[in-house]
């Protein structure tokens, strides 16, 4: 479907524009995605209380809700962050972390979800399958703690009906991603398992998913963006690195030189 060059234009949109990305996201990995936005060209901002929550995500380019480290008062600075987006046709990306796990986080994820629908949900495949089951779209799977018991493969079957059913495009991630659009599934083979030893990959990959649907307004083309570009830094990280924790450092810098 597309190639580095259309890639490339993204990334230097993003650089140009430096569009604000709110992020309503878990106290593990704040830092994580702030700093990969920053490298990336985008502007972060974290603001999750309910009072101001509305208010910031008028002024985003993109809101990305994750919902890690979920307590009852950020889920509702997550309802006022999405209704306010919706109205203002902001696109939003949601990271559904843990689905599948507990019957609490199975039902904020139904609540959200049946309430605002966002421009790109993405998971991992025990994530995507879990609430694809939430709304009576296939069986689930089970979810160890935030981390996948099910290849990204399995779960296109359910990402293909959750997309139809909320009409939105579907990641999942995994050794493949697959960026799914009803009947339309692409393939990102870029990436390293090492990214899967590194805490925050997954939800860096959400929000740097919102950076280019900021710039980008075909969702399923800023997705592919999204995934091709995590999985080729990811590829030159591992290259220049000797384990997880440089990984990290090394990362950061493919993005920034991209």
């Amino acid at each position: 479907m597309e190639t580095n060059e259309s890639l490339c234009r993204d990334v230097a949109a993003i650089r140009a524009q430096s569009p604000l990305v709110h992020n309503i996201t878990n106290f593990v990995v704040m830092n994580n995605t702030a700093n990969a936005l920053l490298a990336l060209g985008a502007s972060p901002v974290m603001a999750h209380a309910e009072e101001e929550a509305g208010d910031m995500a008028r002024l985003a380019g993109a809101l990305v809700i994750n919902v890690g480290t979920l307590s009852s008062d950020w889920v509702r600075g997550m309802e006022r962050a999405m209704d306010a987006a919706h109205e203002a046709g902001i696109p939003i990306v949601y990271d559904p972390v843990g689905a599948g796990a507990t019957s609490y986080r199975n039902e904020v994820n139904y609540r959200l979800l049946s309430r605002v629908a966002p421009t790109i949900v993405r998971g991992n495949g025990s994530e995507i399958m879990a609430v694809a089951a939430g709304f009576g779209l296939g069986e689930t799977a089970t979810t160890k703690g935030v981390d996948s018991t099910t290849g990204s493969a399995a779960a296109v079957a359910a990402a293909q009906a959750l997309s139809e059913h909320l009409h939105t495009v579907v990641v999942i991630s995994g050794q493949t991603d697959y960026i799914v659009e009803g009947n339309r599934v692409l393939e990102n083979h870029y990436g390293t398992p090492m990214m899967s030893r590194v805490t925050g990959m997954g939800c860096t990959a959400t929000a740097v998913c919102g950076a280019f649907a900021a710039v980008n307004r075909d969702a399923a083309q800023a997705a592919f963006h999204a995934m091709m570009l995590m999985g080729q830094c990811g590829e030159r990280a591992l290259a220049a690195s000797s384990g997880p924790g440089s990984f990290q450092v090394a990362f950061l810098d493919a993005l920034y030189a991209y």
